[in-house]
Protein backbone atom coordinates (compact mmCIF):
# COMPACT_ATOMS: atom_id res chain seq x y z
CA UNK A 1 0.00 0.00 0.00
CA UNK A 2 2.88 2.40 0.84
CA UNK A 3 4.53 1.66 -2.49
CA UNK A 4 1.31 2.43 -4.36
CA UNK A 5 1.01 5.81 -2.60
CA UNK A 6 4.63 6.66 -3.36
CA UNK A 7 4.13 5.69 -6.97
CA UNK A 8 1.05 7.94 -7.23
CA UNK A 9 2.87 10.86 -5.57
CA UNK A 10 5.88 10.52 -7.90
CA UNK A 11 3.57 10.18 -10.89
CA UNK A 12 1.69 13.40 -9.99
CA UNK A 13 4.97 15.22 -9.30
CA UNK A 14 6.33 14.09 -12.66
CA UNK A 15 3.20 15.23 -14.49
CA UNK A 16 3.31 18.60 -12.73
CA UNK A 17 6.96 19.18 -13.61
CA UNK A 18 6.32 18.06 -17.18
CA UNK A 19 3.41 20.47 -17.53
CA UNK A 20 5.51 23.28 -16.05
CA UNK A 21 8.37 22.54 -18.43
CA UNK A 22 6.02 22.40 -21.40
CA UNK A 23 4.46 25.71 -20.37
CA UNK A 24 7.86 27.37 -20.11
CA UNK A 25 8.95 25.91 -23.44
CA UNK A 26 5.78 27.05 -25.19
CA UNK A 27 6.13 30.50 -23.65
CA UNK A 28 9.47 30.95 -25.43
CA UNK A 29 7.99 30.01 -28.78
CA UNK A 30 5.38 32.78 -28.72
CA UNK A 31 7.02 36.17 -29.29
CA UNK A 32 6.06 38.87 -26.81
CA UNK A 33 4.20 41.83 -28.23
CA UNK A 34 5.90 45.16 -27.74
CA UNK A 35 3.79 47.61 -25.81
CA UNK A 36 3.06 50.87 -27.52
CA UNK A 37 4.20 53.79 -25.39
CA UNK A 38 1.38 55.67 -23.71
CA UNK A 39 0.65 59.03 -25.23
CA UNK A 40 -1.02 61.79 -23.31
CA UNK A 41 -2.70 64.95 -24.43
CA UNK A 42 -2.73 68.00 -22.17
CA UNK A 43 -4.81 71.15 -22.09
CA UNK A 44 -4.66 74.25 -19.89
CA UNK A 45 -7.86 76.12 -19.08
CA UNK A 46 -8.02 79.52 -17.39
CA UNK A 47 -11.13 79.91 -15.26
CA UNK A 48 -12.73 82.57 -13.13
CA UNK A 49 -11.88 82.08 -9.45
CA UNK A 50 -15.44 81.36 -8.31
CA UNK A 51 -16.44 77.89 -7.13
CA UNK A 52 -19.43 77.42 -9.42
CA UNK A 53 -17.46 78.28 -12.57
CA UNK A 54 -14.57 75.99 -11.60
CA UNK A 55 -16.96 73.12 -10.78
CA UNK A 56 -18.72 73.54 -14.12
CA UNK A 57 -15.40 73.37 -16.01
CA UNK A 58 -14.22 70.36 -13.98
CA UNK A 59 -17.44 68.45 -14.71
CA UNK A 60 -17.37 69.43 -18.38
CA UNK A 61 -13.81 68.25 -18.97
CA UNK A 62 -14.24 65.17 -16.76
CA UNK A 63 -17.27 64.08 -18.79
CA UNK A 64 -15.11 64.25 -21.92
CA UNK A 65 -12.42 61.95 -20.48
CA UNK A 66 -10.01 64.59 -19.17
CA UNK A 67 -8.29 64.13 -15.80
CA UNK A 68 -7.31 67.12 -13.66
CA UNK A 69 -3.58 66.91 -12.88
CA UNK A 70 -2.71 70.36 -11.48
CA UNK A 71 -4.10 73.72 -10.44
CA UNK A 72 -1.27 76.26 -10.47
CA UNK A 73 -2.22 79.51 -8.78
CA UNK A 74 0.20 81.98 -10.38
CA UNK A 75 -2.22 84.76 -9.64
CA UNK A 76 -5.29 84.35 -7.49
CA UNK A 77 -7.37 86.16 -10.07
CA UNK A 78 -6.73 83.63 -12.89
CA UNK A 79 -6.33 80.04 -11.70
CA UNK A 80 -5.45 77.52 -14.37
CA UNK A 81 -6.72 73.95 -14.58
CA UNK A 82 -4.33 71.50 -16.24
CA UNK A 83 -5.98 68.37 -17.65
CA UNK A 84 -4.62 65.27 -19.39
CA UNK A 85 -6.13 62.35 -21.26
Amino acid sequence: MQNARRLIVWFIAGLSLGALGLGLFMGHLVPAKAQEPKRFQYTIVEVLPDTQNMQTKLNEFGANGWELVAVPMGSMTEPRLIFKK
